[in-house]
């Protein structure tokens, strides 16, 4: 080929943004490099808040919460502003669209965040954001996958095979919502469990099972694997590994089966708060929440007769990046 007619090479397309997720019981921040459907993480933090602590009693986000809230999102801002972001989102989720005092948290946010449009996003855009990001995972975009999103206020669960959503809904039921509902209390045992259990059996069979029963029939046979996202199901990889930090490739290598699910859910409501906040694995602040969540997986198993649980981080955030 003569030279004239060399193609020069595609220059690089990745592009550095950042997305701030504002959920019910924590603030989390991604920024990431994106290339076409591509996102590398440079950069990823969270803190919990707990926006919805005394929310779900009076329908109103509490003053400390909002507080607690804004100041984290300001800091996340000026993190993510010294990588130099494109573009760059802030999204939040159950409290944030239930509350009656909305207007409360977004004078907050604005006053940290001039200038940037925060985005309150829906149930249906929740579980459609899950799912587009756990799809970014090769391996999750071919087969059948019910995809469990497991959040402090909300659960969304997403059909899906090939990369196509089949069923997707969010349940008004999350970590956070169910303990203040039940509050289990500082050691709970086996009473305190088995009350929770019928709590969320009454769920399934009342919300989650009708709805599922009305998805299109999947042309591939295959049973759907469940793939939990969120920050419950990474900490129950940790848990059960023995994870001493964060490690993306060992959560989402990770499958927990079952009976092991249901043994860890014993042994956790079995123990006092203190004992549980030195479990390897479980951040201390998560001690009292991890309760319920575990909980919320286990019965998702047991209810629907799924075998095991995979663990995925690339979530909410990750398609919220891909977004144009």
């Amino acid at each position: 080929m003569p030279a004239s007619d060399v193609v020069p090479p595609r220059p690089p397309t990745r592009e550095c943004r950042a997305v701030i997720d504002i959920g019910t019981n924590s603030v989390k921040l991604l920024v990431a490099l994106v290339d076409g459907s591509r996102v590398e993480p440079i950069l990823e933090r969270g803190h919990q808040t707990r926006l919805g602590e005394g929310f779900f009693a009076t329908r109103r986000l509490q003053p400390a919460a909002i507080a607690r809230t804004a100041d984290t999102v300001g800091a996340f801002l000026e993190e993510a502003k010294t990588h130099a972001p494109t573009r760059l989102r802030v999204v939040a989720t159950a409290a944030a669209r239930e509350a009656e005092n909305r207007a409360d948290l977004l004078d907050a946010l604005h006053a940290v965040a001039t200038g940037i449009q925060v985005e309150i996003i829906t149930g249906q855009q929740e579980a459609e954001l899950a799912f587009r990001g756990v799809c970014s995972t090769p391996a999750l975009a071919t087969c059948p996958i019910l995809v469990a999103d497991v959040g402090g206020g909300s659960t969304e669960l997403i059909l899906g095979d090939a990369g196509q959503r089949r069923f997707s809904r969010s349940f008004p039921q999350g970590a956070v919502r169910l303990m203040e509902s039940i509050r289990p209390g500082d050691c709970p045992g086996p009473d305190a469990l088995e009350q929770c259990r019928s709590t969320l059996d009454a769920w399934f069979q009342q919300q989650v099972l009708p709805a599922l029963d009305t998805a299109p029939r999947a042309a591939d046979p295959r049973t759907p694997q469940l793939v939990g996202v969120g920050g419950t199901a990474a900490i129950l990889a940790c848990i059960v590994q023995g994870l001493p930090r964060y490690d993306r490739t060992l959560i989402e290598a990770a499958r927990i089966e079952a009976p092991i699910l249901t043994q860890w859910t014993t042994r956790l409501w079995s123990m006092p708060l203190e004992d549980r906040k030195q479990i390897l694995g479980l951040p201390p602040e998560r001690a009292d929440i991890i309760l319920t969540g575990c909980a919320i997986y286990e019965a998702l198993l047991r209810v629907l007769k799924l075998p095991t649980l995979r663990p995925c981080t690339r979530g909410l955030r990750f398609a919220a990046l891909l977004d144009d």
